[in-house]
């Protein structure tokens, strides 16, 4: 099945734990603090493949958490690097932060690759705090949770051209004349309903990718039909080709088709409507094609280049082929999705009163707190020189904040105590 739209849960690698040892060595004497690091936890990386056509494994795993990171060692042993895990996406995928919506990457380059969720950072083992003052430590990180979130993957097809048009107008037909695809081709509506892509050969040397999107109907930009739920793909296209069953099978008037599917472009997308578009006049071979290809002729004028074909029996499709080869080489490939800055907020500080308990936020304070053992009295006091460090002690005392209020930073609560 085609799968073009999928939410997953990803989480980065906890680190690992930094170790509290001491040398104990013969003939070593006061040997000293010699705890090891923690390794640093594994990243969620995707990766745009270009043997991938859909998100369909997604659809079957919704969660995914890379490798935690080896605990630091005696002996100054640090712990081992969590591996990272790389997950493997079609090209043509946007990302999402699904709590925010916004855009994290545009994979449109088959290896092209982006971190969702960091790998934690390895907590310092006893080693790492010795001091000429502190020259024993009994106490070590822990690791830095990994990062996690819940992220959108979109699919949007890379194709140069994009067919459009109403259900049955032989969209199908065409792309299966033209290339090696092998849609499903039935003579009925919805015959198709995923979105199909076919390498067109336009001469020696020369190709573009067109992609056979499922059929709109009028109202599709509010979710009637099928086509709707595919109108994301022709977005990447640069060229347009308006495939229009000209004579009139089932009753159908193609002006008022032609009419009906540009104002639904226009109502999803204005720069839709506006892309360059040419016309085929589709099933040329049949009774009445000749007279209403002459009335779309008349209603459009000069606005549009169309092109009498059959994809029947193959009349005309050469010239369309040449024509559509030609216009691309004229238009500039889309440009990607505008991303979001991927930098985090490593000194902001905030503090704001929030039921009584004073909340503070900031990536620093946050991840020392996450790092700390709590059940060691020095990490303790450590935190706290480390917090003051930090200016929590006085961003809270400008605020208001009194000795034996509530305050929480990273989900641990504390009663406030300022030194005299």
């Amino acid at each position: 099945m085609f799968y073009d739209e999928v939410k997953i849960y990803v989480k980065g690698g906890d680190g690992g734990n930094g170790c509290v040892a001491f040398r104990r060595e013969k003939y070593v004497p006061r040997g000293g603090p010699a705890g090891g690091d923690g390794g640093k936890g594994g990243s969620v990386i995707l990766r745009a493949d270009a043997q991938l056509a859909t998100l369909i494994d997604f659809h079957y795993r919704r969660n995914y958490k890379a490798e935690r990171g080896g605990h630091g060692m005696g002996k100054n042993m640090h712990g081992r690097d969590g591996e990272d895990m790389v997950l493997r996406v079609p090209v043509g995928t946007i990302v999402r932060d699904a709590a925010t919506g916004e855009v994290l990457a545009d994979l449109v380059e088959d290896g092209q690759e982006v971190v969702v969720a960091r790998g934690g950072r390895g907590g310092r083992g006893n080693a790492r705090f010795a001091t000429s003052t502190r020259q024993a430590p009994t106490f070590a990180e822990k690791g830095e949770p990994g990062e996690e979130k819940w992220v959108k993957l979109e699919l949007k097809l890379l194709a140069d051209a994009g067919l459009v048009g109403f259900p049955n107008a032989g969209k199908s037909t065409l792309l299966a004349r033209v290339s090696a695809a092998r849609p499903k081709i039935a003579d009925y509506p919805f015959t198709t309903l995923t979105p199909h892509l076919g390498v067109v050969r336009a001469g020696e040397g020369q190709s573009f990718v067109l992609a056979d999107i499922p059929g709109l109907i009028e109202g599709a930009h509010k979710g009637a039909g099928l086509g709707h739920r595919f109108l994301r793909h022709i977005e990447r296209t640069r060229l347009l080709v308006h495939v229009v069953d000209i004579a009139g099978s089932g009753g159908r008037d193609p002006v008022e088709d032609f009419t009906v599917i540009n104002r639904e472009l226009a109502a999803y997308d204005p720069d839709l409507a506006a892309r360059p578009q040419i016309v085929a006049a589709n099933k040329m071979d049949l009774p009445g094609a000749s007279a209403n290809l002459a009335r779309l002729r008349d209603a459009l004028g000069e606005d549009y280049e169309i092109y009498p074909v059959s994809a029947l029996t193959g009349e005309g499709l050469d010239r369309l082929v040449c024509r559509i080869a030609a216009l691309l080489k004229e238009l500039p490939r889309p440009r990607p999705v505008a991303v979001a800055p991927g930098c985090r907020p490593r000194e902001t500080l905030t503090v704001e009163r929030r039921d009584n308990v004073w909340v503070v936020r900031g990536y620093r304070v946050e991840r020392q707190v996450a790092m700390t053992d709590f059940g060691n009295p020095e990490a303790v006091r450590y935190l706290q020189q480390t917090l003051r460090r930090l200016g929590v002690e006085d961003a809270l005392r400008a605020r208001g904040a009194k000795t034996g209020d509530t305050v929480e930073i990273g989900g641990v609560t504390f009663t406030l105590h300022f030194e005299a």
